[in-house]
């Protein structure tokens, strides 16, 4: 197994938003191909709603409920391509980001 410095950060949140480790010596195992999954839905519905936001920042029609629902979907995206960043720092040694966002 692998060590505490060493666990892979998941894609997604446990219990009360907690984050979710997986140790394990096996890359190519169930729960590592099923994160490398989440992360690349979550990446490519990042790039969705970017190409969205612009859409949507350029139409001078935009009422303010669709803009709320874009800045709600917008935030918990970057959040989910955070943790991705995150990790995959993890992966390849570098430092995390810094706290409170």
């Amino acid at each position: 197994m692998t060590t505490r410095n060493e666990m892979r950060l998941l894609p997604w949140s446990g219990p009360e938003g907690k984050p979710c480790y997986l140790s394990t010596d096996d890359k190519g195992g169930y729960m590592s191909r099923l994160a490398d999954n989440i992360e690349a839905d979550q990446l490519n519905t990042a790039a969705v709603l970017l190409e969205h936001a612009s859409n949507t920042l350029h139409d001078q029609d935009a009422d303010p409920e669709e803009l709320r629902r874009l800045t709600t979907e917008l935030s918990g995206s970057l959040r989910d391509v955070l943790r991705v960043a995150t990790s995959r720092g993890h992966l390849l040694g570098a430092s995390e980001p810094p706290r409170g966002f």
